[in-house]
């Protein structure tokens, strides 16, 4: 990586210019993730090798990448760059801080099917890859939805958990000029569960991070409590519903709309634990709406619906109050992409 590739000449936003491109996840359960991508929520699946699968949504070669290991969780966020000056600030932001780069291998790139990647560490211990050129594709899509929501809003979000949810808001202040679109505070078994959400383009918010107020603990075992996917139609999100619960996939949450992003959802378990969230029309950030946007508190996730589907669910978040006294791992954090100087608070 030459020297001159560091060094842009100017450290102009990135905001608009980043988008959710592709997310990479381990798992040893191929076959169940087969069936749950293609026949429960209606994705096109490409079989390249017994131990490898790729979901796509649209005419982008890869949206999810599944490669056989134990991990059983997901690893990678691949996000897609606009043009090549705004990728050169990018890397420099990173550099800058003193946290390695390493340009992703021939093979990397082509099984996430883009031209070229650069990776560095991400909070939670998900490696974050940015890439400018996606590899496309004429093939016809083969899948029982009729389509999803993608373009200028990316393939969806992510959400995580964290003891430090400021730190990786500002993580992604610091990396892509994140926004603040506004907070979640939900009461859960007598604890408040307190969700920030972050918008890096027209799409209410690409990333959101949870932390249970008061207390230093992350209920979660996956780095993801879960990944979004936004359906073309109120159909195609209801059909998956309906076929998720046929299939005997574990349905986690009944269909509901959020108070704050207006989308239309439900959430089921995927193969390797953590969720998946099929939502439909959700607010887009118009530029006029952009420039009128309050930062708002709403009370509770939910205006209606989003019920425990399994018993069992209320039972787990009930056990946070175990978790806070028996888990004692580390949250992997980049401290050098999570500073305080010029961060969002």
């Amino acid at each position: 990586m030459s020297v001159d590739f560091l060094q842009p000449t100017t450290d102009l936003s990135v905001f608009g210019a980043v988008h959710l491109g592709y997310l990479v996840v381990e798992s040893r359960r191929m076959t169940e993730w087969h069936r749950f991508g293609a026949d429960a929520i209606g994705l096109h699946v490409d079989e390249l090798d017994g131990d490898t699968l790729r979901f796509r949504l649209d005419d982008h070669a890869c949206r999810f990448l599944v490669q056989r290991g134990p991990a059983e969780d997901l690893m990678a966020i691949g996000w897609q760059v606009d043009d090549h000056a705004t990728f050169d600030r990018i890397i420099a932001r990173v550099a800058e801080r003193g946290v390695p780069i390493k340009e992703g291998t021939v093979q990397e790139a082509a099984l996430r099917g883009v031209e070229r990647l650069w990776r560095f560490a991400g909070p939670k211990g998900i490696v974050q890859e940015i890439f400018t050129t996606p590899l496309t594709t004429a093939e016809p899509l083969r899948m029982i939805s009729s389509g999803f929501v993608t373009g200028e809003s990316g393939m969806g979000h992510v959400a995580i958990t964290s003891r430090d949810p400021l730190g990786i808001h500002r993580y992604y202040d610091t990396l892509f000029d994140s926004r603040l679109s506004d907070y979640i505070d939900e009461n859960i078994s007598g604890l408040t569960l307190k969700i920030r959400f972050l918008r890096v383009n027209e799409r209410h918010h690409s990333i959101a991070v949870a932390n249970v107020h008061g207390l230093k603990v992350d209920p979660i075992r996956t780095r993801a409590q879960h990944v979004n996917i936004e359906a073309a139609s109120l159909e195609d999100m209801l059909g998956a519903y309906e076929r998720v619960r046929a299939l005997g996939f574990t349905m986690a949450w009944s269909v509901g709309q959020h108070t704050n992003d207006r989308e239309l959802s439900f959430y089921c378990v995927t193969p390797s634990g953590f969720e998946l969230e099929v939502g439909w029309n959700p607010i887009v950030f118009t530029p006029e709406l952009e420039n009128a946007w309050q930062v708002a508190t709403h009370q509770g996730i939910s205006v209606w619906g989003h019920q425990p589907v399994d018993p069992g669910i209320l039972d787990k978040l009930g056990q946070i109050r175990g978790a806070a006294l028996n888990a004692r791992r580390p949250e992997i954090a980049v401290p050098g992409l999570s500073t305080p100087a010029g961060a969002a608070s």
